[in-house]
This record gives structure tokens, sequence and C-alpha cells, in this order.
């Protein structure tokens, strides 16, 4: 089975899990802060993800968010990036704005990634060549769809910005909206972090922005989805983005120069 369709059908599972999970009032516990929440859809969902899996690669390495596994890639491994549920927040308060994240990498570098977003009908994924948006099938066929294109947007003043950090209270979020706000054209915040970059992959926004480290869950498959629809990822100071960058500024790439200089 080839990378992406194991990609494609894996997401696929989770998220068909986590639907029928959705709004069927699951007790919430709460991890690093008052709105950091992980639920038994969380749990079982990466579970039903990594047996899926498991199935056609049952030797290589799965990195998920949820349980007690490892959290960071390493070096020359080939690794499986699970997030069952991202953006629990908005799961956990009925709002259809999440997304379940697979993505694979070798030695670092991302070679198939798959975003459901089931409540929006919404599903992307990629291998090393282009990304595809399609409409969300559980049963579907993986090939099809159309080629997702970043958007041709061209001035920051008629840009869409997303922020794609948690609110922390430290001030953190604040500045960045302060910075974005008088510049962009406008500035959205979703509450997912996959979502938002898989928004920025199909065109309805100009980019997204983070300032700070980030899981590879909340990262990579949006990243690969990205840059293989024609836009741009790098760190806060330019350069290449890796699992292991401090910030991300993921763009339609028309964009991009001024966005780095205005932050």
């Amino acid at each position: 089975m080839d990378r992406r369709t194991t990609a494609v059908r894996a997401a696929r599972a989770g998220a068909a899990l986590a639907t029928e999970l959705f709004r069927t009032g699951l007790d919430a516990e709460t991890k690093e802060s008052a709105t950091d929440y992980v639920t038994e859809a969380d749990r079982r969902t990466q579970e039903r993800i990594v047996d899926r899996l498991a199935e056609d690669y049952p030797d290589e390495t799965v990195i998920g968010e949820e349980g007690d596994g490892r959290k960071r890639l390493q070096s020359g491994e080939t690794a499986w990036i699970v997030d069952p549920i991202d953006g629990t927040t908005n799961y956990v308060r009925g709002m259809p704005l999440w997304a379940t994240s697979v993505a694979v990498v070798e030695d670092g570098d991302p070679v198939a990634a798959a975003n459901c977003l089931p409540l929006l009908g919404d599903e992307y994924h990629a291998d090393t060549e282009d990304a595809v948006r399609d409409a969300y099938r559980p049963d579907g066929p993986v090939d099809g769809g159309d080629t997702a294109t970043v958007s041709d947007t061209a001035g920051l003043e008629a840009s869409l910005v997303a922020p794609t950090l948690r609110y922390t209270g430290d001030g953190a979020y604040g500045s960045l909206l302060g910075t974005l706000s008088p510049n962009v054209g406008d500035v959205r915040r979703f509450g997912s972090a996959q979502t938002t970059l898989s928004l920025v992959a199909g065109g309805h926004l100009d980019a997204a922005v983070g300032i700070s480290e980030a899981y590879p869950w909340d990262t990579v498959a949006g990243v690969h989805l990205i840059e293989r629809a024609g836009g741009t990822v790098t760190d806060l100071a330019g350069e290449p983005w890796t699992p292991g960058s401090e910030g991300l500024v993921a763009s339609n790439g028309r964009i991009h120069d001024d966005l780095l200089a205005l932050l």
C-alpha cells in the first residue's frame, strides 16, 4: 500500500469515529491549561488510527498527541505522526472546526499527509507531488479530487492571516494580533492548527503564523500540504521550516517576504 493511501484511509477511519462521538456528551479532562482538553474520543480515535496504520506498516513508529508514547521525532527514522482530533476545545464545545491528521516522515521530511475535516466535508492529502482537495467520504476512493492550490493574493493589505498559537495569557497572542491587525486585510483564528493550515493549502486563507515551537502533530501534515499546493513555509527568520523550528510562517508565497518583514 502506498503511503498516501494509508494516510488517507487511517485519517478517514479516525475521523469517522470522532464524528460518531461528536456532541454525545463525553466527559473532558484538562491537560496543560483550563482549555487544553482531552476526551475519550481523542483516545479512541488515536487507537483506531494506530490500528489502521499497523495493518500496512506494522513495524514503523507512531508519534501521537494522546497517550504516554514518544512525542518527538528522532533523526533518521521513518515515523507516522497522528493528531486524532486537532481542535479538541472546538470539539468539546460542539463547534465543527476540527481535523483528524495523519502524516509520515522519513528522516524529518514529510512524504505523505492527510487531513480530514469531516464536519466541513473537506479532505486534503498529498504525497511528494501535488496536494489534492476532495470531499470527505469515509468509504470513497482515494484517487480523484481537485488539485489544491494556494491563493493568488499579492498584497498584505488584502490578505487573510490566521494565528495558529494557543492563547496562553502571557501576552504573545495579543502582541501578534497587534502586529498583524493594522497591516493585513483581516485576522482569523480557528482553534485548530491543522484546519488552519489546510485552509491555506486550499487557498481560503493567505497565510498562517505561529511564533513558538509546536508539536509535530500540530504542524507536519499541514505544512506538507501547503508546500505541495505551491505555498511557502519557513521559520520566523525565513529559514526552511522543520518540525523543530521555533515559529512557523506558512503562506501562498506571494506575500511571504512582506509578512516576514512585518513579523
